[in-house]
């Protein structure tokens, strides 16, 4: 069975185009089947794109970057900085470089791969990601524990997730491994969790 954390879906002609404003930055983007919420963005990576703690000068990886909402807009927030989007779905990788064109995005380096092998020896001032919940916990739990090994000192972590779906488990293994975490942003039975790197 194929799901849109498969490395290859099945390839699909259904192509939609996105055209949004966030953070008064206007953003054109182009989705098709076989990728996470292709028809729009999904209420959780909306929510974290508009509360996101992004600084200009940072190094930021957007874990899981679907078509490059998240990592086009910290392109655009942090324009010094430098944007990591990584995804294990190619059809994702491939229209993420596209749409990092097409928004003008030079500070990015779009990877495919599987969670941090793309950038084994990178460090980052935030990770973000908006995670895939339907892959399990034992996914999850290494999404937040291996990302203290690429996060700077006082490095962020933050993740959405929907509170009552998984969310709230997160949330407790963020706390786990960092020693601390606190609701950033909520909206709709979405929340943004952070966590400090001590």
């Amino acid at each position: 069975m194929s799901h849109y954390y498969s490395i290859e879906p099945p390839r699909s002609r259904r192509t939609y185009r996105i055209q949004t404003t966030i953070r008064n930055f206007n953003i054109t983007l182009y989705s098709s089947s076989g990728v996470f919420s292709a028809r729009r963005i999904d209420p959780g990576t909306l929510l974290l794109a508009e509360t996101m703690i992004i600084k200009d000068g940072w190094r930021i990886l957007d874990l899981g970057c679907g078509y490059g909402v998240l990592g086009i807009l910290a392109a655009k927030l942090a324009p010094n900085g430098l944007v990591y989007m990584v995804d294990i779905n190619k059809q994702a990788v491939r229209l993420a470089k596209l749409n990092a064109k097409l928004n003008n995005v030079s500070n990015v380096r779009v990877l495919w791969g599987d969670l941090y092998k793309p950038v084994k020896n990178e460090i980052f001032n935030t990770i973000i990601s908006n995670p895939p919940q339907a892959a399990g916990l034992d996914i999850l739990r290494i999404i937040i524990r291996d990302s203290l090994k690429h996060l700077d000192r006082r490095g962020l972590l933050q993740i959405v997730a929907k509170h009552n779906k998984g969310g709230a488990r997160l949330y407790a293994l963020m706390k786990k491994y960092f020693g601390n975490a606190k609701v950033l942003a909520r909206k709709a039975g979405y929340r943004v969790y952070i966590s400090e790197k001590q």
